[in-house]
């Protein structure tokens, strides 16, 4: 992102960092494997030895394109050319039996056509890593798009393969690259996510490509191919990702996404392809009611928080609205879905706090609250007070919820509001950071783990008070109050100021 938001860019927001098709990726002329996968590569060789097998071995997908990429790759899937994953890992375990080493546990996921699983996989855990065994494909496609399969050659199953950047394979018994498609290496320089096949068939093939498309230009920064982009925006292909993909594996897809380095740009490119309301599904009469163009918002708000973020170093949707997107639309952890509830409430709490925190005069309301409470206290002790019991309800995720309250603009209801809100960021990163110093200035960046001075126990023998107590509870936040504004204080004075109060 360049800058500063204009308001026409927010209400087509821009897909930053996007790459052009003249500029060039450095694509390495060979793969320099790491001592523990020549351990792995060395002993799957002597299998295929000691069973005299006449097997190719190739090693698929990420692993080969990162490795070109000069990146780490921690995933290995490796291809058989002639039997079953399953088949080949029984080989494993007889090798390991004859030179006297302890045999592995394999674990079979078998093939699910109905789910786009096409293929039966077998895993097993070598020299610490698990590896994913399965046999090269070929597809024979019949009704409903659902292919037949058997063995295939290894040029059948890269043509199958989702782009062809993921088509490579690293041949073990040769250790050479395998391009086989022609086009892998030349699209990885080129930066360009482009798919093997035509592309609508390739994502009618199991239409979660979609997503894993959008997800590898976002990370790499990759630019998408007119004709996938086209055929990702297509209605067949739209209303399959939608009514034949598991809830579960789109929330997985966007969860690697907003993982990534560049989640914005994922969202940006999900909102461009007029995906955003198949991924992000809501039940028919929702409470409350979206608002036409609220997934520009969205974007415009990440692209916003992004451009915060990078410059910083380190309305939004109702919390019933993105609860329902967590739990039903993704069916991510319920946690997660509690901590957006939390993180909303958090920011609406920092949007009234913000004024008080970064002015030097008193506010209305504040000191009559803590007076009543025995509390006249000085305003940076005043500050201290409200910030640490807030800071207290997010922990460890009060700089995202800060982060978000900076952003917001005072009328959610008021898009062309929020636009020009989101245009004056200098001022949103100013405040931010004046806030985080604030905090840690007051010492209150951990506040959650301050122990009580008391404890219910002993409050309600200060007070002598005994049995269930109903306000227990308020005397408890009192005493929080307390010990907030005399961070230095003792369990003793604690006690006299109950007293007296």
């Amino acid at each position: 992102m360049n800058g500063l938001f204009s308001l026409k860019s927010l209400c087509s927001p821009p897909l930053p960092c996007a790459r052009t098709m003249a500029d060039s990726v450095h694509v390495k002329d060979k793969i320099d494997v790491t001592n523990e996968e020549e351990e792995i590569f060395q002993l799957l060789l002597n299998v295929l030895q000691h069973s005299n097998l006449d097997t190719q071995l190739r090693v698929a997908g990420g692993w080969v394109r990162d490795k070109l990429l000069g990146k780490d790759c921690h995933d290995m899937d490796i291809m058989v050319d002639n039997m079953l994953g399953r088949e080949f890992c029984e080989k494993i375990n007889e090798y390991l039996l004859h030179v006297g080493e302890r045999t592995h546990r394999i674990v079979v996921i078998r093939s699910n056509p109905n789910q786009f699983k096409h293929l039966e996989t077998a895993m097993m855990r070598l020299f610490g890593k698990w590896i994913d065994f399965v046999n090269l494909r070929s597809g024979t496609y019949v009704q409903n798009n659902l292919p037949t399969m058997k063995f295939g050659t290894a040029e059948e199953d890269a043509y199958l393969r989702d782009l062809t950047i993921n088509s490579m394979f690293y041949n073990l018994n040769t250790n050479s690259v395998e391009d086989l498609t022609g086009r892998g290496v030349a699209d990885l320089k080129s930066g360009v996510i482009v798919t093997p096949l035509p592309p609508k068939a390739t994502f009618l093939d199991d239409p979660l490509r979609v997503l894993r498309a959008i997800r590898f230009s976002a990370r790499f920064g990759f630019v998408l191919d007119e004709e996938l982009k086209k055929a990702a925006a297509d209605e067949e292909v739209k209303a399959a990702l939608a009514n034949k993909i598991s809830r579960e594996r789109i929330g997985h897809e966007i969860d690697l996404m907003v993982s990534g380095n560049r989640p914005n740009n994922a969202i940006g490119f999900i909102c461009e392809l007029q995906l955003f309301w198949v991924v992000f599904n809501l039940p028919q009469n929702s409470e409350p009611a979206v608002v036409e163009g609220c997934d520009r918002q969205c974007v415009a708000y990440m692209n916003a928080a992004w451009d915060v973020l990078r410059q910083i170093g380190f309305s939004i949707f109702s919390v019933p609205v993105a609860y329902n997107i967590f739990l039903n639309s993704l069916k991510l952890k319920a946690k997660d879905g509690a901590t957006v509830i939390n993180l909303h409430n958090t920011c609406k709490g920092f949007v009234s706090l913000i004024p008080f925190m970064t002015s030097s005069k008193d506010s209305i309301g504040v000191g009559t609250e803590l007076e009543e409470e025995n509390l006249s206290v000085s305003l940076p002790l005043r500050r201290r007070i409200l910030t640490g019991l807030l800071l207290r309800q997010i922990k460890d995720f009060w700089r995202v919820a800060l982060l978000m309250s900076t952003l917001l603009p005072i009328n959610n209801d008021h898009t062309e509001e929020f636009l020009r809100e989101h245009s004056k960021l200098e001022e949103k990163i100013d405040t931010f950071k004046r806030v985080e110093n604030l905090i840690i200035e007051l010492d209150l960046d951990h506040v959650w783990n301050i122990k009580p001075l008391l404890d219910g126990k002993a409050i309600k023998n200060v007070l002598q008070l005994k049995g269930p107590v109903r306000q227990l509870g308020k005397w408890t936040t009192r005493v929080l109050k307390w010990q907030l504004a005399h961070p230095n204080g003792t369990a003793e004075e604690c006690i006299d100021w109950i007293k007296q109060s």
